[in-house]
């Protein structure tokens, strides 16, 4: 089973902390539309023998195609690709797109899922972040959307500077209230060259503090444990059979083809990526050259993005896997490095399982880095 991103590089304002490719300039969406359409078409031959079982629409914010373009975006897909039967088809959406009207029209489309950009339901935290949707439309799209859509997640920010412990918990309640069944939740982090890493070097925003992340982290997975969701992944809660098909791909890594610019694609021996161009790409794929780079992974690289994607997961780290797969030099090599994070109750193993311990989960990605394996090739 395989899974096809489509990136949707358009966004009506670049919120402060975002460091996606996209545009805010709308004018050249229509030709996007047909140059995606025809990156799928030139790229079926990658797909031949593969089953796809997710399509998600990313982006950007992909909720600014018309409800037509998106469904004709889905019709190429399947002329061109075998979709299973009951595919899940997800729409990454913010909040002042969706309409009462909007929100109709979507549920009578193949899309089956929506993935929500809520970040806050507090105004002072989506005007500090600069979103382009209120609390009100936050709530309401919330309201009718649960009418109409079973599979509904929604994202939400934590360590947003001076943000109390309360009011993160009432974030978090107010996200329990509608009952959608997953919610993925994220730290502000600061990226090189956004508005955000401006404000704070001027002094305008405070910086995030990390001691302060740690308590809503160690809040958001108390608060939705106790209220029945699985912490499947580290930034992501999801009730029994709600778990995101599309991301548990990445991280058990299935192959994906990443479509549109910026773009990922990953086969299982390599790693490819689309021009971050808009221009470039629609000149690309207008004289049928695929404007990706290509990466073939060592086996170094393989062991490091399944130790760092495996730590993310309740699924952990096999290490039986790490012995047939890359063998007994890289096993050892593990279980020395993991050594001093089992002495502080960090890491466990149990059923030749390695993973996070509640108290290590936090800290998940810096301590993947140090189980990596460099120079190795």
């Amino acid at each position: 089973m395989s899974g096809i991103y489509i990136h949707i590089p358009f966004c009506k304002q670049a919120c402060h902390y975002c460091d996606f490719h996209f545009s805010t300039s709308m004018k050249k969406k229509d030709e996007m539309v047909l140059a995606i359409a025809k990156e799928l078409q030139m790229r079926k031959n990658e797909f031949r023998n593969e089953l796809v079982e997710t399509i998600y629409f990313g982006g950007g914010t992909p909720s600014v195609l018309t409800t037509a373009e998106i469904e004709f975006l889905i019709a190429e897909v399947y002329t061109h690709y075998t979709v299973v039967e009951n595919p899940e088809i997800t729409l990454e959406a913010n909040p002042d797109d969706l309409s009462s009207e909007r929100i109709v029209e979507l549920s009578k489309s193949r899309i089956n899922r929506l993935s929500i950009g809520i970040q806050s339901f507090f105004e002072d935290d989506l005007i500090m972040m600069n979103r382009a949707h209120n609390s009100a439309e936050a709530q309401k799209c919330l309201e009718e959307a649960t009418k109409y859509f079973d599979t509904i997640s929604l994202d939400l920010i934590y360590g947003i500077p001076g943000m109390s412990n309360e009011k993160w918990k009432q974030n978090i309640e107010r996200a329990l209230s509608f009952g959608v069944p997953h919610i993925s939740s994220y730290a502000l982090t600061v990226e090189p060259k956004t508005a955000l890493k401006k404000l704070i070097q001027t002094g305008k925003i405070a910086k995030p503090n990390d001691e302060s992340a740690q308590e809503h982290f160690a809040i958001l997975v108390e608060t939705l444990e106790a209220n029945d969701f699985i912490h499947y992944e580290l930034s992501n809660f999801g009730k029994a059979n709600y778990f995101s098909k599309n991301n548990s791909a990445y991280w058990l890594g299935k192959k994906y083809l990443g479509i549109g610019p910026s773009a990922h694609s990953y086969d299982g021996v390599s790693r490819s990526w689309n021009v971050s161009n808009n221009a470039l790409y629609l000149k690309s794929i207008q004289e049928d050259k695929l404007p990706n780079e290509i990466e073939i992974l060592s086996i170094a690289d393989r062991y490091n993005e399944y130790i760092m994607t495996g730590l993310r997961t309740i699924w952990g780290v096999s290490l039986v896997r790490i012995e047939t797969e890359f063998g007994s030099e890289y096993l050892e090599y593990l279980h020395k490095q993991a050594q001093k994070f089992l002495n502080d109750d960090l890491l466990s193993i149990d059923n030749n399982i390695l993973k996070p311990t509640p108290k290590g989960k936090f800290l998940t990605d810096g301590i993947a880095s140090d189980l990596f394996y460099l120079n190795l090739e």
